[in-house]
């Protein structure tokens, strides 16, 4: 069943992930103050796109892992990341974590009504680094698949 994983489509959404962070970081110094973002115009727009794009890469692999591991048919994203977390792939604080960025990026998407630039700032200044995490844990997973 491992064998049969697309290793390699994830790594490279893994990959994706990682690039995007670091052009979000380049963009978003860590010295920026709320004031200061507010005011970014097009890079603001730019970040969100990035965020956006990352948080749907860290689904489309989730998506990949529950089909190729046979985890069964999930009804939605959030039955996926549940059969990810049961089958140990990632922790269930992650798993929490996850299904609040999906949210965060069916605003986003959507833009229902007008993004809370507040909460994007919150979430640049202090969830970032989930994403990377989130990377790590399935490149870890590999690996001790690989074994």
């Amino acid at each position: 069943m491992n064998n049969k994983m697309r290793l390699e489509q994830i790594r490279i959404r893994l990959r994706e992930i990682e690039d995007s962070i670091e052009i979000i970081k380049e963009n978003f110094p860590p010295d920026c103050e709320y004031q200061q973002f507010l005011h970014m115009g097009i890079v603001k727009d730019g970040i969100y796109k990035r965020l956006e794009y990352a948080i749907q890469t860290a689904f489309d692999i989730c998506a990949i892992m529950n089909r190729d591991l046979r985890f069964g048919v999930p009804e939605d994203d959030e039955d996926i990341i549940e059969n990810l977390c049961t089958k140990g792939i990632i922790d269930q604080n992650f798993s929490d974590t996850m299904k609040k960025m999906k949210s965060f990026r069916n605003i986003l998407v959507h833009r229902y009504g007008k993004i809370d630039d507040q909460t994007g700032y919150y979430i640049l200044k202090n969830h970032l680094e989930d994403l990377f995490a989130f990377c790590e844990q399935i490149e870890m997973y590999i690996e001790k698949i690989k074994e």
